[in-house]
């Protein structure tokens, strides 16, 4: 539709990449020697299923059709472009070029900056992607500090397609991105936090989250992870504290079950709590008699810092709750190791996990990084012995909605009284008590109630 009105037309950027990767790329990028509004009637004819024009103002526009198999193809289309940039802004002034390699040039990476012609099949490369693709390198169409520098955020695209991919990063680009690090300041929170979440949820999060610390760009945009390679583990005195949480997302992402299970890969709420789980441990590190560590209330202190890191990377509220709570959480199942729980006990951990427990348990599992073999399976039999007690439990009980064998009305209705503070006492009393004994018959439950009023 394009050579028909003589246009040129290329496939570019990851959608390219992918081909050679052998991939599949239902969302194409094409860019073209036309104006958008040259273009805008052939991409409405196209995406019969869809079209849109949000990126206008960058020569961008998008249409969708769907297959006879019901898949969507999504294209968007961009006019060749030459941008320049402001030094205090990594937003681009939109400059129209007027060839196909021109545009290639101002991509973030050679393996991004190859292009297929269409529909003739052409393949272009100026800048020797190909070959780098086929080494697993990572780097720059131009020179590294001036792309870096036009637009900072694809220092963290950088250690994301470590993650991604499994590429390195080639050593001119990795120096670059070291002495650059000052520069993603002027990057926003968001744009930041969604390239740490596509690190995160890929194959290999901790391929990049190792590429993040010895960058540099950790020490900025997540100061809590390299601060813990200064540690030193109370369990493990020959690793850093860093070591085991690299050991400890491994650990935590294999745990994730398929589509059908409790966890389903890959899971960003585990991932982040495994990375986070022991940040609290600098702040709290103190030194014992006798040459020995301790890191007192770290889970909760390092709760307080998960939170505020998140709320600063504009993560969702609910995320940054669950995350937080995990950590809080991460060390409360230690106890049963050392003393089997009571029925009590087990409703309480259940009932303060809430729709957490089962990320709990896998984010434990993973924490438990000892070599000891005879603690690893006392450790992995504890597990395994409370998880059967809450299924049993569960066959007796409702756990997942445990409340107390009396309601508000009828607390209120039995002792006389109007709504009001002593009305939450008396509810908070009899949800203890439930967790305490489980469920009791109608009689026991209003028995317990005259009995703790009267005390009152």
């Amino acid at each position: 539709m394009f050579a028909e009105e003589g246009y040129e037309l290329a496939l570019v950027g990851g959608p390219v990449r992918d081909l050679l990767l052998h991939r599949k790329s239902h969302d194409l990028d094409f860019c073209t020697s036309a104006r958008p509004e040259q273009f805008e009637h052939i991409l409405r004819r196209f995406g019969r299923d869809g079209f849109w024009d949000m990126g206008r103002k960058f020569g961008t526009l998008g249409a969708m059709r769907r297959r006879e198999d019901g898949t969507e193809v999504k294209v968007e289309v961009t006019t060749y472009r030459s941008d320049t940039y402001d030094p205090d802004s990594r937003k681009p002034e939109v400059n129209y070029g007027d060839t196909l390699e021109g545009d290639l040039s101002r991509r973030d990476f050679t393996v991004n900056a190859m292009a297929l012609r269409v529909p003739d099949l052409e393949f272009v490369d100026p800048f020797g992607g190909a070959n780098d693709l086929a080494k697993g390198v990572l780097r720059t169409p131009v020179d590294p500090r001036q792309s870096f520098d036009d637009d900072p955020l694809r220092m963290m695209r950088a250690v994301r397609f470590v993650a991604q991919l499994g590429f390195r990063i080639e050593p001119e680009t990795a120096e670059a991105i070291s002495d650059m690090v000052d520069r993603i300041d002027i990057v926003s929170a968001e744009r930041v936090r969604d390239e740490l979440t596509k690190l995160l949820l890929s194959d290999r999060p901790r391929a990049g989250i190792e590429a993040l610390v010895e960058s540099g760009l950790a020490d900025i945009v997540l100061p809590e992870i390299p601060a813990l390679q200064l540690e030193i583990d109370e369990h493990h005195r020959h690793k850093d504290v860093f070591e085991h949480t690299m050991i400890v997302v491994d650990r935590a992402v294999a745990l994730e079950t398929g589509p059908d299970g409790p966890v389903p890969a890959p899971d960003l709420t585990l991932r982040l709590a495994a990375l986070m789980h022991d940040i609290g441990k600098p702040k709290t590190r103190r030194f014992e008699p006798g040459g020995k560590v301790s890191f007192h209330h770290h889970d909760a202190v390092g709760a307080k810092m998960t939170r505020k890191r998140l709320k600063a990377l504009r993560f969702d509220h609910h995320l940054v709750e669950d995350v937080s709570e995990l950590v809080n959480l991460h060390l409360r199942f230690h106890g049963y190791v050392e003393e089997p729980w009571t029925d009590s006990a087990v409703r309480r951990y259940v009932k303060d996990a809430g729709p957490l427990y089962e990320r709990l348990n896998r984010l434990t599992r993973a924490d438990a990084t000892t070599q000891n073999r005879r603690k690893a399976m006392i450790f992995s039999s504890a597990m395994d012995e409370m998880e059967q007690r809450v299924r049993d439990l569960k066959k007796k009980e409702d756990f997942d909605a445990i409340r107390p064998d009396l309601n508000g009305d009828e607390i209120m209705q039995l002792l006389g009284i109007e709504p009001g503070p002593m009305v939450g006492k008396a509810y908070r009393h009899m949800l203890e008590y439930r967790l305490d004994n489980g469920p009791v018959e109608h009689d026991v439950a209003v028995a317990e109630l005259s009995r703790w009023y009267a005390e009152q």
